[in-house]
């Protein structure tokens, strides 16, 4: 009897400890204090968060569709925060506010400004006085981009990781053949301003009283005129107009590439596409249905 007692007392204290040590286990997994594995590598600290602004029209849905694939296939570094967001102006027709209401409820990648559709006056204002108000978050960087460009998300990623977080002033330098970024401005295919930057031109008097002209130009002339921007970076030859197109500002394909502008036929796209490997697919991704 006495021995059975033992046992019994043996098999108690066993699944005592196995109930103690599920619920441990439990507590470890729900607690919400992540415990990090020391043989699982952790992940890297975010190095930046960058928001490009795609500067198109309403009614312009396939070019959006298009460029969803195009941004959405493209890989960046894992500790890099990128969102691509198209801009346009106020609805004027019904079906654009049909329309333009589930891309918003299926993407949620648009922001409609408080202006008149326009090019040169005051669409860019518009857009980067409006940012610190409507974003629920600041980013790094904010890029002005054309919907006629074709921007290589790791080339930019790489390029920005070694810049200034503040005061930067990022682009293709005008005109075509000048190296010097601190003489003309960036042009409008895609530049990029700090989130200071952005902040400035809210609440500054300088761009609120320019609006009207070249939007490119404008935005170098109010960091002239407003002492900011000290560092300015041209992304040169990284950055071009597609081969052909623009005399002096064009140049081949090179692997270097981080945008591509005037893209505005297909088999441009198609050329730029095919020669980044951007529709490569891997085998096992492809079927094939025989008759």
């Amino acid at each position: 009897m006495r021995c059975k007692c033992i046992i019994l007392n043996s098999i108690l204290a066993l699944s005592s400890l196995s109930i103690l040590f599920l619920f441990l286990l439990l507590t470890i997994h729900l607690s919400p204090t992540t415990i990090h594995n020391p043989f699982i590598p952790v992940p890297s600290q975010q190095t930046f968060s960058l928001l490009i602004g795609i500067l198109t029209r309403a009614d312009l849905h396939s070019q959006r569709h298009f460029l969803r694939l195009v941004y959405g296939a493209q890989r960046t570094p894992p500790n890099v925060k990128i969102h691509v967001k198209f801009v346009f102006c106020r609805l004027t027709k019904v079906e654009q506010r049909a329309l333009i209401a589930l891309e918003i409820l299926r993407f949620d990648d648009i922001i409609i400004l408080n202006c008149t559709e326009n090019m040169n006056f005051g669409k860019t204002y518009a857009f980067f006085s409006s940012l610190p108000k409507i974003l629920p978050q600041q980013y790094d960087y904010v890029m002005k981009a054309d919907d006629d460009v074709f921007i290589r998300l790791e080339g930019l990623s790489r390029s920005l990781k070694k810049l200034k977080r503040r005061d930067l002033y990022y682009g293709f330098v005008l005109p075509c053949t000048s190296y010097n970024p601190y003489s003309g401005y960036m042009a409008g295919m895609g530049f990029i301003l700090s989130w200071d930057l952005v902040q400035w031109i809210s609440v500054s008097d300088i761009p609120a009283q320019n609006q009207v002209g070249p939007e490119d130009k404008l935005v170098g002339q109010w960091l002239s005129m407003g002492n900011k921007g000290k560092n300015r970076v041209t992304e040169k030859p990284g950055m071009y107009d597609f081969p052909g197109t623009n005399g002096r500002c064009s140049h081949e394909l090179i692997p270097e590439t981080v945008a591509v502008h005037r893209l505005k036929r297909w088999d441009r796209w198609l050329q730029v596409l095919t020669f980044f490997n951007v529709t490569r697919v891997r085998s096992s991704k492809m079927y094939y249905f025989d008759k």
